[in-house]
């Protein structure tokens, strides 16, 4: 029977996590059904992630792993269990127990109510660094001022979404998969449940540090919107407007022989390095959505499946998306 919830975990290096995870998160599931799977989405880790799901798969024949073919991240291992997953259902979250697994009940009960996604919306975030917050509030304000489509604010992907959504998903063929936008695109009726996330159980951080939350916070705002490039036209305007008034202040100077009014060389290496540093931020921004189209163009898959392990210990299959 095809399961009624599908729960897809992305993780690496998270062996310390897999049991107390799953100790909460398999009675959250039986009190709803008993139809239900967990697929954790592992990118190859050193430690011994791989070794627990695989003792946990021969207790529980619902647990299955996903393994990749190497490190791929963890947007492309969460795209690739939703797309994997065979469930009415899929809720995503993350291994490291932030995201409580007692709030499936409540967000799988607003989605009977109609909804077709139900994400979960952080009203403390405890265990953070004051760096991680800041950056986290400015990403949120800069993604929903530039964005096309609206982006809830403080949520990760701890959410659950209906097939219907799912399959949207499934069409877009996104090589990066920035999960909060890609459901916003796809649109449906969509509400919120409130929670106060937790610290990490235990372990560090390995997805979301410092340099992959600005990845992150650049593919919601590069993927999503032109506004980026369209405010470097306007700044470019101003600035050549700027030029054009400066010069023909030059020239009024020569004109009537105003001498002292100019500064000397200090405004000139002033001016070069303003101007520079517009050019070399316009390149870069230039830069950013060009990257990202040379990626679509090639049509590399966004990760490549080793196996599928399920009850028994085998291979059940091995492709690629």
């Amino acid at each position: 029977m095809k399961p009624l919830l599908s729960v897809v975990v992305p993780l690496y290096k998270e062996a310390d996590n897999i049991k107390p995870l799953l100790s909460r998160l398999e009675p959250s599931l039986a009190a709803i059904t008993s139809q239900y799977e967990i697929l954790f989405c592992l990118d190859p880790s050193p430690d011994a992630t791989e070794a627990i799901i695989l003792e946990e798969i021969k207790r529980n024949k619902r647990i299955k792993l996903l393994l990749f073919s190497r490190r791929f991240g963890q947007a492309a291992a969460t795209m690739a269990g939703i797309l994997k997953c065979k469930g009415e259902n899929c809720v995503v979250m993350d291994a490291d127990l932030q995201d409580p697994p007692e709030l499936i009940q409540s967000m799988f009960t607003k989605l009977q109510e109609g909804f077709e996604v139900v994400y979960a919306t952080r009203k403390s975030r405890r265990g953070e660094t004051w760096l991680k917050r800041f950056t986290s509030y400015m990403a949120y304000k800069v993604i929903a001022k530039l964005s096309e489509v609206e982006i809830p604010r403080n949520t990760g992907d701890f959410r659950i979404m209906s097939r219907r959504v799912i399959e949207e998903l499934r069409g877009l063929h996104e090589t990066h998969g920035f999960l909060k936008g890609l459901v916003a695109y796809v649109g449906f009726k969509q509400t919120c449940i409130e929670f106060d996330r937790d610290p990490r159980f235990s372990g560090e951080e390995k997805y979301g540090r410092f340099m992959g939350s600005i990845k992150v916070g650049l593919n919601g705002v590069v993927g999503f919107s032109s506004k980026p490039l369209q405010f470097m036209s306007i700044a470019g305007a101003i600035i050549a407007g700027f030029s054009f008034l400066l010069g023909l202040w030059f020239i009024i100077q020569r004109i009537y022989g105003i001498n002292d009014l100019t500064p000397g060389l200090p405004t000139t290496v002033l001016v070069v390095s303003f101007f520079a540093g517009v050019q070399l931020l316009s390149l870069g921004l230039m830069g950013e959505y060009i990257g990202r189209i040379y990626d679509e163009v090639k049509r590399r898959p966004m990760y490549i499946i080793d196996k599928v392990i399920d009850t028994e210990g085998g291979v059940q299959d091995a492709t690629t998306k």
